[in-house]
């Protein structure tokens, strides 16, 4: 294994324990629960060796009082271990619970830290496979695989001793098979591991690769390529299945080689206690104690080399899920960053430059203003540059050059909280979570009255609609809303973010699944709700955007026009090319 896996898997551990630790008390008690559990069980091969021997001794008249009695102390010690062991069980699943529920709240959490761009590039599915699968895999391996290590330890140690006691010439034979056993076990374990890796990425890709196609369903049907998805999707699927047996397949080694050691120490056992047995330094009973502490011994070996596959499942899946909790998080605020208040609208850019990649700049020195309380329209071909210019005054991105300010104060010296929610935002990809239709629409402004919410359902022309529902403002949307049209999705985000107390409004393509009048309707209404603030509009069918006090024509990353409609007409450039082309 490379010294760089060794390394992360340390880390892990490392990661892992510091979870652990926080149940420490319960961790204390599942170890005493351990230790009672394993000693108990241990004192019964010893007692069955003085019954034999109370038997032997007898030489034909058997001591039933000593055989009974020894048999009896067996019977409680093995129930009292059964009990401690039954605890023990109960106490590591409600640590595994724990531990599994402040990683899955911890790692959603720091999705939600993590920058718009980090979801550009990151599939949903995968995602979704480290905080559901992943974590799983890992709380099935702290509920049943760390009780078997902690048993294995201390089963094991107690035999050794026990064996040693009653002969420490017989147990010369385990200094042959245990290094052997570990030896093996090492070898293939270090083989095994990056499979196992590989096993939790493919699954990931393969879950990713279906969360894309049940989204996008209705388009590959419409274009009839559902032979050519379900080619792709075997193609993954058998990358992912190959990807689980070979990890399974060279995982599953390990207990058969152990197994075929610890029968083989059995054997030697076997032989060798014989010849002590008839040079008069052994008794039948520990003959017959010894073999079963050597079971005792080399049970929990091979039981533990059978996990080591799950083990190692249990650490890619780890893995997996601390690189991304490990991922950069949106840069912090700056230290002396002020909360933006009282906000005007006013704002500006000032020779920015921005690109995905510092390689390849999508926006070149863009300047302009928006008046506070003014429409501003931006428009241009796709690619422009429109729905980044979005990104940046949300400030999802920050910009390689120049600065943008809100009422003059630069947003890098605001927070982004209070910036975000100086805006009020429509995309065009609509998002409604199950919930009523008044829990949709007061989202972000939940202590909103009923009388705001049908307001600003009337305004948005979506109040006659939801009126015909089965429970109107009561009903419960589902699956992201998909038991309404998208129109009547995008009239209700409208309307949630018209309901929104915000100074600033953008609205990124929202009205492209309504019609030219319902739009230009609600362009109205928004201007006489939104009185004194500033709106920008990215906008497809400039007939609606006639109206706007400023608009600015982007290509190329640039702006390369601005100004009314009427002026820009006039200008016989880009945008009366762009306006003619719409209307040919």
């Amino acid at each position: 294994m490379k010294k760089t896996d060794k390394r992360y898997s340390r880390r892990t551990l490392l990661k892992l324990g510091s979870y652990l630790l926080q149940e420490k008390r319960l961790l204390f008690v599942a170890v005493i629960c351990t230790f009672g559990s394993n000693l108990f069980a241990l004192i019964g091969p010893r007692l069955t060796g003085f019954a034999i021997g109370a038997i032997e001794g007898g030489k034909g008249a058997v001591d039933f009082s000593k055989v009974f009695y020894y048999a009896g102390w067996m019977a409680v010690f093995y129930v009292v271990s059964a009990l401690m062991a039954y605890g023990l069980q109960v106490l590591m699943i409600t640590v595994s619970r724990r531990v599994v529920y402040r990683m899955r709240q911890a790692l959603f959490e720091k999705l939600l830290d993590l920058p718009a761009g980090y979801f550009d590039v990151h599939q949903t599915g995968d995602i979704i496979s480290r905080i559901s699968y992943d974590i799983d895999t890992v709380n099935a391996s702290l509920s049943n695989d760390l009780v078997q290590l902690l048993t294995t330890v201390i089963t094991v140690v107690g035999a050794l001793l026990m064996m040693i006691a009653i002969s420490p010439a017989l147990v010369l034979v385990f200094a042959f098979t245990v290094p052997l056993s570990m030896f093996l076990t090492k070898y293939i374990t270090g083989k095994t591991r990056p499979l196992f890796r590989q096993r939790s990425a493919k699954l990931g890709e393969l879950n990713g690769f279906v969360e894309e196609m049940i989204s996008g369903q209705k388009t590959l049907k419409a274009y009839g390529r559902e032979a050519y998805t379900i080619g792709r999707c075997d193609i993954k699927n058998e990358e992912a299945a190959e990807a689980f047996y070979r990890a399974e397949y060279y995982g599953s080694i390990v207990g058969p080689c152990v197994n075929f050691v610890n029968n083989l120490s059995l054997s030697l056992t076997g032989v060798f206690g014989a010849f002590l047995y008839l040079a008069g330094r052994m008794t039948i009973g520990d003959i017959s104690s010894f073999v079963l502490y050597s079971r005792k011994f080399s049970g929990p070996i091979n039981e533990a080399a059978n996990i080591v596959s799950e083990l190692q499942s249990a650490l890619a899946a780890a893995e997996r899920v601390f690189s991304l909790m490990e991922e950069e998080t949106e840069k912090a605020d700056a230290p002396n960053a002020s909360v933006l208040s009282d906000v005007e609208g006013e704002v500006a850019l000032n020779h920015v430059s921005f690109g995905y990649r510092p390689d390849k700049i999508i926006l070149h020195d863009l300047s302009f203003t928006a008046v506070p309380g003014k429409l501003v329209a931006v428009v241009g071909h796709t690619g422009a540059g429109k729905t980044t210019l979005i990104n940046l005054l949300m400030r999802f991105y920050d910009p390689q050059e120049g600065h943008i300010c809100v009422d003059k104060k630069p947003i890098l010296e605001v927070t982004r909280k209070s910036l975000r929610l100086a805006y009020a935002m429509v995309l065009q990809d609509t998002w409604l979570f199950t919930g009523t239709v008044f829990e949709n629409l007061s989202y972000g402004k939940v202590q909103a009255t009923r009388e705001e919410v049908i307001k600003a359902a009337k305004a948005a022309y979506i109040h006659s609609f939801i009126m015909r529902l089965p429970q109107d403002y009561d009903t419960v949307l589902t699956d992201e809303g998909t038991n309404i049209s998208k129109g009547q999705k995008q009239l209700l985000t409208i309307a949630r973010a018209m309901l929104l107390d915000a100074p600033m409004l953008i609205l990124d393509e929202a009205t492209s699944n309504v019609d030219t009048r319902t739009e230009i309707r609600i362009q109205k209404a928004m201007r006489n709700l939104m009185q004194d603030k500033t709106c920008f509009v990215i906008a497809h069918r400039l007939s609606t955007i006639q109206n706007a006090d400023l608009i600015l024509v982007m290509d190329g990353g640039e702006v390369v026009e601005k100004g009314t409609h009427r002026e820009l007409m006039e200008q016989n450039g880009m945008y009366r090319r762009l306006y003619e082309a719409q209307f040919e």
